[in-house]
């Protein structure tokens, strides 16, 4: 029976023209916000259903945009998604979130989805292994794409992501200035733009200082709190004995400096550990993390922005756009102390 209703049945009843209650129900600023709210409370009062699929045919707009990420539990890309979902708020569009788990499969499903919802576009940080050959079949089928965080090489699409080369070296050279010379790092992965970044950034800030980088002093995968306990056995057994470790992102290091201090040292006097990202976490950890602000708010909001850009037909450049990332200075880092 809600479905049976009219927006003439709404206008009538509310002494307005249907033209205005069509604008109210989608929201639009046009109409004013007294009368918007009264036309939505009528029609959640009756029944009435707003039908999205027939506004569509009628706009060429459905309003709802894809966003797929690595994994929303990670706090990283939670800040990512809170600034997008901000800004498209601003622009009444309605957003479907999915997590892709780094499952290529996972996340063709989910733009299978978007494309036969008929949505308006998708921003995404790429799971490892996307061609660029994905991004480029979605624009060619109308579904503007925005990556995040990820690049993909050759795909021709605005990017929006931390400077992770330049950050990662800040990482790096404030250990350095401490008097660091064995310095390990910790996580990510060459499968990644990301992890290539950072790694490169770590790498040139060594042999830019003089010092060597030990193939062993690399320990690669861990992204996750647990990974970064598990490796701490790993990372205090090396022969070398690293007095300092750059970790992959701040999830690593916590769970590194945990391992550390369940080993008897004491994070940021035996061993100086910096993390990546600037999570809220890392400035209450014990003891406070010293690590890299890469720009996660700023890096969903332009995204959002781009992507609405490109719905309304402004020229958006597909050249990387890079945050530039800060170095914040806590008490996880000193000077070095060699461990027996």
């Amino acid at each position: 029976m809600a479905q049976k209703i009219k927006l003439s049945t709404i206008a009538d009843a509310l002494g307005v023209s249907t033209a205005t209650v069509s604008l109210a129900l989608r929201d639009s600023p046009l109409v004013a916000d007294t009368t918007r709210e009264r036309i939505k409370d009528h029609a959640r009062t009756i029944g009435y259903i707003y039908n999205r699929r027939a506004a569509s045919l009628r706009t060429s707009r459905s309003g709802i945009v894809g966003v797929v990420v690595h994994d929303i539990m990670n706090p990283f890309f939670a800040e990512i998604l809170k600034s997008i979902e901000s800004e498209l708020d601003r622009s009444r569009q309605t957003f479907l979130l999915s997590n892709h788990y780094d499952q290529l499969e996972k996340q063709r499903n989910f733009i299978d989805t978007l494309l036969q919802l008929g949505a308006d576009g998708v921003i995404m940080s790429p799971a490892i292994g996307t061609p660029r050959e994905d991004i480029q079949m979605l624009e060619e089928n109308g579904l503007p794409a925005v990556l995040v965080a990820r690049s993909v090489e050759g795909a021709g699409v605005p990017v929006f992501r931390g400077d992770d080369s330049y950050g990662i070296g800040l990482a790096t050279n404030h250990l350095i200035s401490l008097g660091h010379r064995r310095i390990a790092m910790i996580g990510g992965t060459d499968q990644t733009s990301t992890g290539r970044h950072r790694y490169q950034g770590y790498v040139l800030a060594m042999e830019k200082a003089g010092l060597k980088t030990q193939p062993d002093w690399r320990i690669p995968g861990p992204r996750t709190k647990q990974a970064g306990f598990e490796v701490s056995g790993q990372f205090l057994a090396l022969p070398d004995k690293p007095t300092a470790a750059v970790c992959w992102n701040d999830l690593v290091a916590i769970g590194l400096m945990n391992g550390i201090a369940r080993a008897g040292l004491v994070p940021g006097v035996d061993v100086s550990v910096t993390g990546y990202d600037d999570l809220e976490e890392a400035a209450i950890a014990t003891p406070a993390l010293t690590t890299v602000w890469n720009g996660q708010s700023d890096v969903g909001r332009r995204a959002a922005r781009a992507l609405l850009d490109r719905l309304n037909g402004v020229a958006v450049k597909t050249s990387p756009e890079l945050i530039k990332p800060e170095l914040h200075v806590r008490q996880s880092t000193g000077k070095p102390v060699e461990r027996k």
